[in-house]
């Protein structure tokens, strides 16, 4: 088994459809110690880039996992240039950005911020799990709040949310995140008896 870790490693990754926990990599291979694990991963992934393979290994949401190269992207757009790719509207976008960096905060927070009702766009983000209910504002009426899914991550290609770009960069946003704190308690209220009655983990 010793001599083999590497291409065990390389076929847990290659078979994976999601990113593969450190863990879960260690518990096949016998309780394999994480730093040994780690620079067996290491290895590879200095390997492939060194010898400019098509493939690398990232790590992403919790885990490690096997991708093309960003440098070959042209060459597999013209190979999947007939895929019908569905993408997220940009007013999905806009409340995905709201939830990811003010998280967590309620459906009210949200639409103080974008200035529309965002019923539909909140229930695409949930259909798509990449918002998720993750308990209640202490607050009349005790509205639900939402935060990003594990899957926000992986369809973003993000390690962790620390890996988001600074919220600096996005001025206008920072600058409508202030009037959060100043949100009408009649509206939270209000907020709160129109929520949905199941949490959904």
């Amino acid at each position: 088994m010793q001599d083999n870790r590497k291409s065990v490693i390389e076929a847990l990754l290659l078979a994976s459809e999601k990113p593969l926990a450190l863990e879960k990599i260690r518990e096949v291979l016998d309780n394999l110690p994480a730093q040994d694990t780690l620079k067996i991963i290491e290895e590879l992934k200095k390997e492939y880039e060194d010898s400019n393979r098509g493939f690398r290994i990232i790590e992403i949401a919790g885990g490690f996992q096997m991708t093309t190269a960003t440098n070959f992207a042209p060459f597999l757009k013209k190979l999947f240039k007939d895929r019908n790719t569905e993408r997220l509207s940009k007013p999905a976008l806009e409340t995905l950005a709201i939830i990811a960096y003010k998280q967590p905060l309620t459906r009210g927070e949200i639409e103080l911020l974008r200035n529309v009702n965002v019923d539909g766009v909140m229930k695409t983000l949930v259909d798509k799990n990449l918002i998720r209910i993750c308990g209640r504002k202490k607050a009349p009426g005790n509205p639900y709040v939402y935060g990003t899914t594990r899957q926000f991550l992986e369809h973003f290609g993000l390690k962790s949310l620390q890996d988001l770009p600074k919220m600096e960069d996005f001025s206008s946003l920072a600058q409508k995140a202030e009037l959060i704190e100043a949100i009408p308690e009649e509206k939270i209220e209000a907020e709160g008896k129109n929520e949905p009655e199941n949490i959904t983990q």
